[in-house]
């Protein structure tokens, strides 16, 4: 299932974040505003309100429009452009983009105005997420650079941090995977150096949704919990929701519906506790189609079209996309058509909007022209770098000349040193690989001869013990004229696994006494293992193919040679016991650098996904893993199986 994974943004103020939040904070700070004169009151509204901002969004955004209004009634600019990063940052929290926007654009036209750089990286920084949240990706992204270059000529490690991890995320919402992992290495990197936990968390959370979308769910969970232990000890309790609905999506891909369920649920609760429409999109939506994969088709809807609802009241075409296309399959299994063709129109215009050739173009150009611009600095940098060394190297040259000549002498005397211990080296270096090499030889034949002594005595023991139980069930049947029917066939049947046993035998010893199997000792195997089963089923038509292309010379370790003809017999013989086919068919066919065998047969096939395996199906799985491969199966009722896997 193809999802599209959350990401938390988070705009790097001048004057940092708190590392704790608690109700002791909150009434201490509160004591000291009321004690403080009107000037001094600032600060505090804003520590009030940056603690409010983990927990309760409205509170947050009260004492913002109280430091707002402060700040006005002073006529600080500096005071006035704080107020308002906060008010946007509340604003987008709330799903009010286009108050956000105002607020942002505010800040950004006074501190232009003031000169003050890092606020102007800020507010370019909250504009980018904002259009980010509402789908306008280009312009998002010409924000983002634009906040880049800022916070790079301020040597500003943590905003150059955010900033590409917010690149990252737009990159993953246009599918450029391998652009947005790049960035959120960088983004990374620069948290590991700066030791810094909350930023740690959101890049783990990332990793845990690129995890998600590479279909690596177990490895996804890791992160984020990773993630989530970190956001409880910063008390960041409303940011639990991201690594949250990552773990939900983790469960619903692994189909543990349950778990999946619960954690979509918590996600939602806090989503709907903090007022974030653009979150509860998403997640309503994600919900919507676990219900519809548990063909709780009306609950699906029910849900789905809140999904839809939220998306709309926030402009987010992306979950309005995602958010139309499943109401429209789900209403088409309801039967209700009318509705399911109005979202699937929905579905096809918000779609052609979101990404379009044109966008992407004008976002690689956008990148292009950012990193143009830091290349020629570099040059340019480089260039009175250079123009500085050469003075220096024009005022050193007389004092080199002189020792030039010096330095040729001792040259000379050190290569023909060097040259001495090179060749001694070189001839203690040829004797111990001689040495090595005869080791080696003499472990490979004392290997190949215990192989041998193994394997004669499997033959003369347990090969001559199984041939007399044979023997001696054959004489019971025949000597004492058993007629009782259920005894004979039950002396049939181990006189028969007897047999079985002894082929099985012959086969390892087969093995045994290879160092390595060739393809055409394999080829042979199988041809008499298939002409034995057209002997045993005479009413399967059996089919061997093997591309031409495939050189007999290939070489298998005995171990790997052993394990493909085990996969090979045993998925034979489930086609011929279970599968009711008519044809059975083994194809060895060449791959660039691989040799892939597959083995089909038109049976009556089965549903994967109730069928509990067997010890063969599983024997068979091991045996895969242990050449280094995975073994696939594909079967429908009625259709036959095909199991695949390459070496």
């Amino acid at each position: 299932m193809k999802k599209l994974i959350l990401s938390i943004f988070l705009i790097i103020y001048s004057f940092g974040c708190f590392s704790q939040s608690s109700a002791t904070e909150l009434d201490s700070l509160k004591t000291i505003l009321k004690k403080q004169k009107k000037d001094q009151k600032f600060s505090t509204l804003i520590d009030i309100s940056n603690i409010y901002a983990r927990i309760d969004l409205d509170s947050s955004k009260l004492y913002a429009n109280k430091a707002y209004k402060l700040s006005e009634k002073i006529g600080n600019d500096s005071l006035k452009i704080k107020a308002l990063m906060f008010l946007g940052h509340t604003s987008w929290e709330r799903g009010n983009y286009a108050e956000a926007i105002t607020n942002f654009k505010k800040s950004l036209a006074i501190s232009t105005v003031i000169k003050d750089t890092t606020t102007i990286a800020d507010a370019y920084n909250g504009l980018g997420i904002v259009y980010s949240k509402l789908g306008n990706l280009n312009t998002s992204i010409s924000y983002y650079f634009k906040t880049l270059k800022m916070y790079e000529k301020l040597n500003d490690s943590l905003g150059v941090g955010a900033t590409y991890l917010n690149i990252a995320w737009d990159y993953r919402k246009l599918k450029e995977y391998t652009k947005s992992i790049n960035y959120n290495n960088k983004s990374l990197e620069i948290y590991t150096n700066l030791k810094d936990s909350l930023h740690m968390a959101m890049v783990n959370n990332n990793i845990a949704g690129s995890l998600n979308e590479l279909g690596d769910y177990e490895k996804s969970l890791k992160f984020s919990n990773i993630s989530k232990l970190y956001f409880k000890k910063l008390q960041y309790e409303r940011y639990t929701a991201y690594p949250i609905t990552n773990i939900a999506i983790s469960y619903d891909s692994l189909h543990n519906y349950n778990e999946a369920k619960k954690n979509y649920l918590k996600a939602i609760q806090l989503h709907t506790l903090n007022k974030e429409p653009y979150e509860l999109a998403f997640l309503n939506n994600a919900l919507a189609n676990l219900n519809y994969n548990l063909k709780d088709y009306k609950k699906a809807a029910l849900i789905g079209e809140e999904a839809f609802r939220f998306a709309e009241e926030v402009s987010a075409i992306e979950f309005m996309v995602s958010s139309s296309k499943t109401l429209a399959r789900t209403y088409e299994k309801l039967n209700d058509f009318n509705q399911s063709n109005k979202y699937l129109k929905l579905y096809i215009k918000f779609n052609d909007s979101i990404i379009s050739t044109e966008k992407l173009k004008a976002i690689a150009e956008i990148e292009t022209k950012y990193q143009t611009e830091k290349k020629e600095k570099e040059i340019l940098s480089q260039r009175a770098n250079i123009a500085e060394k050469e003075l220096h190297i024009n005022q050193k040259n007389t004092q080199i000349l002189g020792l030039v000549i010096l330095a040729i002498v001792v040259a000379i005397l050190g290569y023909l040193l060097f040259n001495q211990q090179k060749l001694k080296n070189k001839q203690l270096q040829k004797e111990n690989e001689l040495k090595e090499a005869l080791i080696k030889i003499e472990n490979q034949n004392k290997l190949q001869e215990q192989r041998l002594t193994i394997s004669r005595d499997l033959h003369d023991n347990i090969g001559a013990q199984l041939t007399f139980i044979i023997s001696s069930i054959d004489n019971l049947q025949y000597g004492f004229k058993i007629t009782n029917e259920k005894l004979t066939n039950k002396l049939s049947s181990i006189s028969e696994f007897t047999k079985e046993t002894i082929y099985e035998l012959r086969d390892t010893i087969w093995a045994m006494n290879k160092s390595e199997i060739s393809m055409e000792d394999l080829q042979v195997r199988i041809s008499n293992f298939i002409d034995k089963g057209k002997i045993a089923a005479t009413g399967i038509d059996f089919n061997f193919n093997v591309d031409k292309s495939i050189s007999e010379e290939l070489k298998f370790t005995s171990v790997s040679g052993m394990n493909i003809y085990r996969i090979v017999q045993e998925a034979i013989n489930n086609a011929v016991k279970y599968a009711d086919a008519k044809t059975i068919t083994v194809n060895f066919i060449k791959r660039a650098g691989t040799l892939k065998i597959n083995i089909i047969d038109d049976g009556k096939g089965f549903d994967i996904n109730i069928t509990v395996f067997g010890n063969g199906l599983n024997n068979m799985k091991k045996r895969a893993l242990e050449i280094g491969s995975n073994l696939h199966i594909e079967t429908q009722i009625h259709e036959g199986t095909t199991i695949t896997f390459e070496v």
